[in-house]
């Protein structure tokens, strides 16, 4: 696995939702760790802002279920409980499966060649976290592919913890993921391009199966 890259000077000054993209995209880089504190002293120094936006940021990123706030530590990265892995699990099962309905009965030819484009995308990974924003932006262009803005809302609303799942997953086992991962994508593309529901939902099912068998160890 490739070092972890930091977060990097802000380019403007001030901007509470610019500092959370910086900090949202350091966690997923894999400077933050799950568990890890986001001292607010520290994080204002290395991006060249004051401590008032980083406050803000840390807030919005509590909302968004990357962060928690601990009386005695402050901010900390989300560790996923095995409440929270199996809410996360149901929940995106639930969105999916309408997702994939949509995207079989609907999609546009030039959707499908932008699901296929991200699985293009992953065949040029570097490394696992790279990888896994691959993983969700596959996501990203399925839901988008469904036509249904609601349902882009409710799967937005679950993103980062969505990430933060993959993110714990390739925390526990890393063996194997950057080969298997692009076929498997490649699988459920093309399956979607065939518009076989009953096959393509088997195939999601198992996708989500493996990551959630490899969280609970089984």
């Amino acid at each position: 696995m490739s070092e972890p890259v930091g977060v990097v000077p802000a380019r403007r000054r001030g901007l509470a939702d610019e500092v959370a993209d910086r900090v949202r995209d350091a966690i997923f880089g894999g400077a933050y760790p799950p568990g890890a504190q986001l001292r607010e002293v520290e994080l204002s120094a290395a991006l060249g802002v004051s401590r008032g936006p980083v406050r803000e940021a840390l807030l919005k990123l509590e909302r968004e279920g990357l962060v928690r706030s601990e009386w005695h530590r402050g901010a900390i990265v989300t560790t996923l409980s095995d409440v929270d892995v199996a809410e996360l699990d149901s929940l995106r099962s639930a969105l999916e499966q309408l997702a994939v309905r949509l995207v079989v009965a609907k999609a546009s030819d030039a959707e499908l060649a932008a699901i296929d484009d991200v699985v293009e995308r992953m065949d040029r990974a570097r490394d696992e976290h790279e990888m896994v924003r691959c993983d969700i932006d596959f996501h990203d262009a399925v839901y988008a592919a469904s036509g249904h803005r609601r349902l882009v809302e409710a799967w937005r609303a679950i993103r980062s913890q969505v990430h933060l799942f993959l993110l714990t997953r390739i925390g526990v086992s890393s063996e194997g993921y950057l080969a298997s991962i692009p076929e498997e994508h490649r699988r459920l593309a093309s399956a979607l391009r065939e518009r076989d529901g009953e096959k393509v939902l088997e195939l999601f099912a198992a996708h989500r199966g493996q990551a959630l068998d490899v969280l609970t160890g089984k």
